[in-house]
């Protein structure tokens, strides 16, 4: 969303127009979010053709919005807070523009709800406002001033307001008191405006207070939703003339925590709560269907056009979305109960298969094969063989020609294929003397799609490569051994997936103990495995002797090893599916994760691993839609689950027992089914794929506080001006990469990092040979927080046209550490204790002037202490390479800089601040030498090293410091910026001393290097609250901010700091800013708390300006 300011607070300076992104507070026609208002365009199926946002109420957040009828345009009027202001909203073809009818104004009190009003010459030219203590203002929006206000005898704080009514006369009021009642009043009642009104009714039931009202006048009904988690429906009549008493005639119970908001339709109810759901009900109370996909603990607003059965709900993760409400039509789910067993068929149900849409194979423990026609309701019998009962594989393929071929294998290794058209037509080979332990069909780039391959793995973990030439009519012409292939030695040695790789003669396979296979088609073994294969050939005295039917004729495929292996990858249970999609590998397996990895100079490397939801233990497959988004399949405990990633909710959910069964999907163009054997029957769901149940209007970054962010460059976007980068973290255990476009004023998400178990509390990055505004760039990005976790990864940045952003972002999850594990190790081998398992890093920073391979990272740590890690990115490993208890108490920041010493040698210094105040500076050299020089005796099981005594302390704060920066002030000298929870701000100037040791120093063991305190200054009471945030621009610009929720620009001269100037953020409970930018382009300036806001800040000469805000246009 966009928002408006614009200061000058130096010389020609000025706050350029800001960017924020916030809770959404509100969602009418157009939705609000924070001080902005937004106009969504939507098509006819309710996908999004474009939108615009303005900010109108600067320091307020929108609570509502009303539209005046019959008015010619759209004239809104937006309050929130104390404030008000009336837009038009002017729409001709695709372009939107709102403007203002009148400036905000400011009221004394704040305001609940608003109602137009008919004037004394009939028209709409007055606003009723019901204010927060129960008072009723009548207000002429044109001249700006109250009419008239009046009061109700029950004179307390409201939490909620209902005004109903077309005059001044007739106005009556529903009011949500802080004791838990609503109180019915009218404004008519009143015979001045100094009396006080009485209540016409007390209406009496909640047991928490009331965070919404809504009245249906063509029922007669009131509902109220309220912090006791219920939604009351009550029986009131006409509000002019309420019943006496008020029945309640409905209580709703259903969400799981507080319910903000409830719209009364004429069919159903509909409510929305801090559980992150939107729930619709009919009129005797049962949950007709439920809306989840936001992020986070709580949807803010919701938005309903009952004619189009359109349901718009925005969430506390600043995203927007479009549901749809079902009509009285049938949904087309289904479950079905085939009843196989209830007639007489030979044996009972051992697998099932389904075919396309309408049609689907089971297979029997006596060897037969039905099928099953849906649309008909028809069972066949399509074979019968002895030799396949007991234990029988069946697979199945679809070609393109759209004949059907199915595969069978049993216990004495024979393999038989036959078209589905004709099943006597089959070729029947023994390709093992003993069981086939798995089957799978795999279509190979390249080849003709008439002659699928078909994979099958024997004793001794031979896998063999068969390609099924069929004719023209659909029969079995031929099956021949293309490739013959040995899967590692482990329990469980057969394969469950392949996928052929189209370029390079490559295939990857993953087999039941978890791990990937790379195999080359023609790659002999070495001399090793040489021997291992003539074992298995039956050469020696192996009891599997497996045999392709001639196996031993000249000519039989040698046994070929796998080129690349990632052992185990995902865990004993076994790998569930391999696919390539757009270069990249993704595999699926029952650790409930899917990861995705890349093929480079034939090795698999892993790049990330993700886990779609919590619960989804068991991830079979995954499914990528035509329109880019990726869908997975897996088992929630007994349930078969379809879910989304791209809207974050389950599109199916079936109970069909686990996934300990035979089970089949398939989705097509029109429909999707999912097939199940159970209780010795078979099962079929089955679903209508209509028009899409959801819509993303906006994406939603962060579903809880946001406690972090950094910016880590800017690129040269395809078709965009500069684009930054920004990453972000947050209270929800996840970090997002997000494209900020100035030129469009937008942000995108371009990928979200959620390995962390706990919250993010703090980001660092390595630029390395960052290049600004470069089409493409890598930086490597550290994550830390709680549970004492670090992640590493590699940001890949490049243009691409393709993308919205203008931007494609790849990132590889390089390493990680934990200090829980990292003491696991450890204990008894060196007398440590264990650590606190609620250690968290308070702050980290890449050690300035340290590249790869061994980049240093420093964090300070809430258990005292400062440590110090060794990134080896070839290796892939994090090392904990040193630590000190210097601070005896929470370490709550680090920084650090490089100085240069004559003859290009560098010295790496680090600065921490506690919760005491104090400021500590270290010299890290020898230690970061001494860790590049033996890494691996470091990262062994070799206790830390030991940091030593800082080179000085400097008791900057009497408090804790929340916020550090470091600037180079000249040759040998630093700036160093601190903010305290007291609000202060302390500068010191330091500088750094090679020379020789003087005689009286304390300490000798510096080694040469000594940090000199210069100069110091403080300014007591710069901000009302914490200081969260402090950057040092230039050496005499600093601009900070606070909870106070306000960002100030400083000058820095021999007295002091001197004020230049502020403004208000809309972003609440400031967590942290990051800046960049040169002064001839102007600074950026990022802040994130509840929400994020991104100004710019442009430097001139000339003299001082006070800050001044301006509307976006």
């Amino acid at each position: 969303m966009l928002s408006g300011g614009r200061a000058g607070g130096v010389p020609e300076g000025r706050w350029g127009r800001p960017l924020d992104r916030a809770p959404v507070t509100l969602l009418s026609v157009p939705p609000g979010e924070g001080p902005s208002v937004g106009v969504f365009q939507l098509d006819s199926e309710g996908c999004l053709a474009g939108s615009r946002w303005r900010r109108v109420l600067r320091n307020h957040c929108v609570h509502g919005i009303r539209e005046r009828p019959t008015a010619p345009h759209g004239t809104l009027a937006v309050f929130g807070g104390k404030g008000l202001v009336v837009l038009e909203l002017c729409v001709q073809g695709q372009e939107v523009s709102l403007t203002e009818r009148c400036q905000l104004r400011q009221l004394h009190d704040w305001i609940w709800d608003l109602q137009w009003l008919v004037g004394s010459s009939g028209t709409l030219t007055h606003v009723a406002l019901a204010l927060g203590h129960n008072s009723v203002a009548l207000y002429d929006y044109a001249s700006h001033r109250t009419l008239r206000e009046v009061h109700c005898e029950e004179k307390c704080i409201l939490y909620s307001a209902y005004l109903a009514g077309d005059s001044w006369d007739q106005l009556a009021v529903v009011a949500g008191t802080v004791f838990n009642q609503l109180v019915v009043w009218r404004v008519a009642d009143g015979d001045d405006d100094e009396a006080r009104i009485k209540p016409q009714r007390r209406i009496s039931g909640h047991d928490g207070v009331i965070f919404s009202i809504s009245y249906l006048k063509s029922k007669g009904i009131l509902a109220s939703a309220s912090d006791d988690r219920s939604i009351r429906v009550w029986d009131i009549g006409d509000l002019h003339a309420p019943c006496d008493p008020v029945r309640c005639l409905l209580v709703c119970y259903g969400h799981q925590s507080r319910v903000w908001s409830v719209r009364l339709l004429s069919d159903c109810l509909i409510s929305i709560g801090e559980d992150s759901a939107c729930i619709v009900w009919n009129y005797s109370g049962e949950i007709v269907q439920s809306f989840r996909g936001h992020k986070g603990r709580s949807i803010r607003a919701v938005a309903v056009h009952e004619a189009r059965g359109w349901v718009a709900t925005g969430g506390a993760d600043t995203g927007v979305r479009l549901w749809h409400m079902r009509g009285s039509e049938p949904s087309g789910n289904g479950l079905v109960q085939l009843n196989f067993s209830s007639r007489r068929r030979n044996g009972s149900p051992k697998a099932v298969k389904l075919v396309d849409a309408s049609r689907l194979l089971v297979m029997t423990d006596a060897g037969a094969i039905y099928s099953y026609d849906s649309a008909s309701g028809h069972w066949a019998v399509v074979l019968e063989d002895a030799n396949y009962q007991s234990y029988c594989l069946l697979e199945v393929v679809q070609l393109a020609t759209g004949s059907v071929l199915c595969a069978l294998g049993n216990l004495t290794g024979h393999v038989k294929v036959f078209p589905l058209c004709c099943p006597t037509e089959s070729e029947e080979k023994r390709l093992y003397g003993g069981k086939v332990h798995s089957l799978s069909w795999a279509a190979c780039p390249g080849r003709d799609p008439g002659r699928p391959a078909l994979f099958a793995s024997g004793p001794g973990g031979v896998l063999l490569w068969l390609e099924v030439s069929c004719h023209s009519s659909g029969q079995v012409a031929s099956v021949v051994e293309r490739g013959c292939f040995l899967l590692p030695v482990c329990r469980h040695r057969w394969h469950t997936s392949i996928a052929f790789l189209p370029q390079g003669g490559l295939l990857v396979c993953g087999d039941r103990r978890g791990s990937l296979l790379l195999f080359a088609h023609s790659t002999a073994l070495g001399s090793g495995a040489e021997q291992e294969t003539k074992a298995t050939r039956g050469d020696g005295d192996s009891g599997d002797k497996p045999g392709l039917i001639p196996f031993q004729e000249k000519g039989a495929c040698p046994l070929q090893g796998p080129v690349s292996l990632l052992f185990g990858l995902h865990g004993k249970l076994g790998v569930t599916s391999v696919i390539y999609h757009e270069g990249y590998v993704y595999s699926t397996g029952r650790d409930g994760s899917y990861r995705q990895l890349r093929v480079q100079e034939q090795q698999l490397q892993e790049l990330r691993k993700q886990k779609p939801c919590k619960g989804l233990e068991w991830i079979e497959q995954l499914h990528f839609a035509p329109d880019g988004s990726l869908l997975v399949l897996g088992f929630h405990a007994n349930h078969f689950v379809v879910w989304s990633t791209r809207s974050g909710e389950r599109l199916h959910c079936v109970p069909c027992g686990g996934g300990h069964r035979s089970w089949s999907y398939g989705r097509w163009l029109a429909s999707e089914a999912f097939a199940y054997v159970r209780s010795g029957d078979v099962f079929v769901y089955q679903s209508r794929r209509g028009p899409s149940r959801q819509h993303v209007l906006r994406e939603p970054l962060h579903g809880r506080e946001w406690t972090c962010v950094r910016h880590v460059g800017t690129l040269q976007a395809c078709g965009h001006h500069g684009v930054d980068i920004l990453v972000t973290g947050s209270e929800d255990m996840t970090a997002n990469v997000i494209a900020f476009n100035a030129s469009t004023r937008s942000l995108a998400p371009l990928a979200a990092l959620s390995d962390h178990i706990s919250s993010v509390r703090a980001l660092a990055l390595a630029r390395g040979m960052w290049q600004e505004e470069a089409a493409s760039c890598s930086a490597l990005l550290f994550s830390a927080g709680g549970r004492a976790e670090i992640h590493c990864y590699r940001l890949l940045l490049g243009s691409d046209g393709s993308a919205r952003s203008g931007v494609a972002c790849q990132v590889i999850h390089v390493a990680s550490h934990r200090l829980d594990e990292h003491w696991d190790r450890m204990r008894n081998k060196h007398r440590v204790i264990k650590m606190d398992p609620e250690t968290r890093y308070m702050s980290i920073a890449a050690v300035a002037g340290t590249r790869a391979p061994c980049l240093f990272l420093a964090a300070a740590c809430s258990d005292g202490s400062v440590r110090i890690f060794l990134m080896l990115e070839p290796a892939r490993r994090l090392l904990l390479v040193a630590e000190s208890f210097h601070h005896q108490r929470c370490v709550l920041k680090a920084e650090t800089f490089e100085h240069r010493v004559a003859g290009g040698r560098r010295r790496h210094f680090l600065c921490s601040a506690a919760t005491d105040g104090s400021i500590a500076f270290w010299d890290l050299t020898a230690t970061i030498e001494r860790a590049a020089a033996a890494p691996e005796e470091l990262g062994g099981e070799q206790p830390p090293l030991a940091l030593g005594a800082p080179s000085l302390t400097v008791r900057a704060h009497g408090c804790g410091v929340n916020s550090l920066h470091v600037r180079q002030a000249g040759a040998g000298r630093y700036l160093v910026a601190s903010g305290s929870d007291d609000g202060s701000i302390h500068v010191c100037l330091v500088a750094v001393d090679t020379g020789p040791a003087l005689p009286g120093d304390a300490e000798p063991a510096v080694a040469g290097a000594r940090v000199l305190l210069l100069a110091a200054s403080s300014r007591p009471c710069a901000h009302a609250a914490h200081v969260t945030g402090l950057r040092v621009l230039r050496p005499d610009l600093l601009v900070s901010a606070s909870v106070d929720q306000r960002l100030v620009l400083w000058r820095l001269d021999q007295g002091g700091l001197v004020f230049l100037g502020s403004r208000f953020c809309p972003v609440a409970d400031v967590a942290e800013l990051d800046c960049w930018g040169q002064e001839e382009r102007g600074f950026g300036c990022v802040l994130c708390g509840q929400g994020l806001e991104i100004v710019w800040c442009t430097l001139g000469a000339g003299p001082l300006q006070p800050l001044s805000g301006r509307a976006v246009e």
